[in-house]
């Protein structure tokens, strides 16, 4: 009789150390799932990040170009008046 309750023991034991080994392969492979939504959200805002900061680094560029553009036209118009006027004050010379 000893030996049908230790074997009724070790049986009930077996269940449990396999129905607790069932819930805790679930309650992994739920975490894996959860950790690797969180690293692809985080993936995900790291890639519109970068998207964003490219975006204004694209914006400031092409308001540098814009700006060294504008200056070199009033340069280059500076530059004209200037020759223009050396020319007037030769013309007056000249006279």
């Amino acid at each position: 009789m000893r030996k049908i309750i230790l074997a009724a023991a070790i049986a009930t034991s077996a269940l449990g150390l396999a129905a607790c080994s069932e819930s805790t392969e679930t309650e992994t492979e739920e975490a894996v799932d959860a950790m690797a939504a969180d690293a692809e959200a985080a993936g995900d805002e790291v890639a519109a990040d970068v998207n964003t900061a490219a975006d204004a680094t694209a914006e400031d560029i092409n308001a540098a170009a814009d700006e060294a553009a504008d200056e070199a036209v009033k340069t280059t118009d500076e530059i004209g008046e200037a020759a223009a006027n050396i020319a007037a004050e030769a013309e007056d010379a000249a006279e």
